[in-house]
């Protein structure tokens, strides 16, 4: 994976970021708030990359005994980070210890290697815990700037190998609860859809839906397909629903309808406006007014296809080796 990597093109997304949010002034000054893992260490070089003025700040809370020593030993040899001991609180909660971190040097910009993965994993906590599907911010009131949200957690692994960086793990990850959703959660919600991750990253950044922008239009039309065998259609000012086409291998139900065939290369679909039938000029539009079908049928009426050709229309025509009840 590392040789596929382009760190440019990863530079180069930080910095769009960075510039569209106004986190950090051009070639000004930044502390990077690492921990040694791969995320704040790609953070702290790619932000000297970019030509930014960074140091690094390494807050060493002493929970893990040696563990968290070797930490803070290996951000200040490798990255040159200043260490500051804090000892944690009596009640060493991830809130309680995060605004501990967030404490330290207040008068100086900070920035955190807070990931798209990271904005999922929040998503989903703060969903389950509140019903509101809030986000981490690109800048916290107190100035706290969050240069990596556009870049994956694989990626920010695959940015330090190919560096030749090898970062700290924090064995301690897996207890948590956003450890949890990482390790148990989010692997559960790949299954049930693989583009799960990017739409609870969209609903982070409120960004409109490709549904959200059919419904919006006025001109022209366009199709969105929804998944589960749905699909939305805009015509100018009308939308409706259908179902998304489906092969004709043997035997398809759509609605009341059961279509059989073993002809090779059909589909059963919708009808959409300007279907005509296979080899004759007719529109299959004057086939449902001929026939008396209400336009509110019309949707939802099968026409069997092969490729861009209307080989039947069920109930109202026919063809060999094509055969439609109606239930």
């Amino acid at each position: 994976m590392a040789e596929r990597v382009d760190i440019g093109a990863l530079c180069a997304r930080i910095e769009e970021h960075v510039r569209r949010h106004d986190l950090i002034p051009p070639s000004g000054e930044v502390v990077a708030l690492v921990s040694g893992g791969p995320d704040s260490t790609c953070l702290w070089h790619a932000l000297r990359e970019l030509g930014y003025r960074v140091s690094a700040l390494h807050v060493n809370h002493g929970l893990r005994g040696a563990e968290s020593e070797e930490d803070a030993r290996w951000c200040h040899e490798l990255l040159g980070a200043e260490v500051v001991e804090a000892p944690p609180p009596d009640r060493p909660t991830e809130d309680a210890l995060r605004e501990l971190r967030y404490s330290v040097a207040r008068d100086r910009l900070r920035a955190t290697g807070h990931t798209a993965s990271d904005q999922v994993e929040t998503v989903l906590y703060r969903l389950v815990a509140s019903g509101v599907p809030g986000g981490i911010k690109p800048k916290r009131e107190d100035g706290v700037v969050r240069p990596l949200l556009t870049l994956w957690r694989e990626e920010t692994e695959a940015y330090c190998r190919v560096e030749g960086i090898e970062p700290r793990r924090d064995s301690s990850n897996a207890e948590t609860k956003r450890g949890l959703i990482r390790t148990e959660i989010v692997p559960l919600l790949r299954q049930l859809h693989p583009a799960a991750e990017r739409n609870l990253l969209r609903l982070a950044e409120g960004r409109p839906s490709k549904l959200d922008e059919l419904l919006a239009a006025r001109e022209g039309s366009a199709r969105v397909d929804l998944g589960g065998g749905l699909t939305a259609v805009r015509e100018y000012d009308r939308v409706w629903l259908e179902q998304t086409p489906v092969a004709l291998d043997g035997e398809v139900r759509w609605g009341p309808w059961r279509i059989e065939s073993e002809l090779p290369g059909l589909k059963v679909r919708s009808w959409r406006p300007g279907d005509r039938l296979a080899g004759r000029r007719k529109k299959v539009q004057d086939v449902f007014v001929d026939a008396k079908i209400p336009r509110s049928e019309r949707e939802a009426w099968p026409l069997v296809v092969r490729g861009r050709e209307v080989v039947a229309v069920p109930g109202l025509v026919d063809a060999p080796g094509i055969r439609a009840e109606k239930e």
